[in-house]
């Protein structure tokens, strides 16, 4: 039975949603980590700015990436990016075999609402898998640079950002992440988009 195409527009957002084969781990240093994300900013020069990483999270087993498009599905992007890791990480760890499990699962992200609740996800992640109480905490991912604690790299933030008042936007998606943490301690669960 084929695949099911990924539904595409110009300028999609995609949550891009990648584990590694049986649920093992894809990364098992920091290294790996940065050899990641270095792919992911080589795969952006590549294709000339057609993609935008909008926000990201890297898991040890699993990567959630927020993608912009422009005139091209985000397939060519991830392919390039996990086809180059994975040969490294073969290399590296004489591992043989798949590394990702399956093809990426892209969804793509229909409204705004939808696109701050994605981000939210992305970045409570961590917290999710108790590797960490607080988001900012966790060095693989973008949630320090949403929250104007480190520099921003790789990672275009405008869109997300630009839903909360320019003077104090780094404050408020701290509160907006933040709420969903104090929900959690009151009873609700945290959303479960696509873990």
């Amino acid at each position: 039975m084929p695949r099911k195409k990924h539904e595409w527009y110009i300028g999609a957002k995609v949550h891009v949603i990648a584990r590694g084969n049986h649920r093992n781990d894809i990364f098992r240093d920091e290294t790996d980590y940065e050899l990641y994300l270095n792919y992911l900013d080589e795969a952006m020069e590549y294709y000339k700015n057609k993609y935008k990483v909008m926000a990201y999270v890297l898991m040890t087993n699993h990567v959630h990436i927020i993608v912009e498009t422009t005139d091209k599905d985000v397939s060519d992007f991830i392919k390039r990016v996990h086809s180059r890791y994975a040969w490294n990480f073969n290399q590296k760890y004489k591992y043989i075999g798949h590394l990702f499990q399956d093809r990426y699962r892209g969804e793509l992200i229909k409204d705004d609402r939808y696109m701050l609740e994605v981000s939210r996800y992305v970045h409570l992640n961590p917290v999710r898998a108790n590797m960490v109480e607080k988001p900012e905490e966790y060095k693989w991912s973008s949630y320090s640079m949403f929250i104007g604690k480190s520099p921003k790299k790789l990672v275009s933030s405008e869109i997300i950002m630009s839903y909360f008042n320019n003077k104090d936007k780094h404050k408020l998606y701290k509160e907006f992440v933040e709420c969903k943490m104090r929900n959690k301690a009151q009873g609700d669960e945290l959303d479960s988009y696509s873990s």
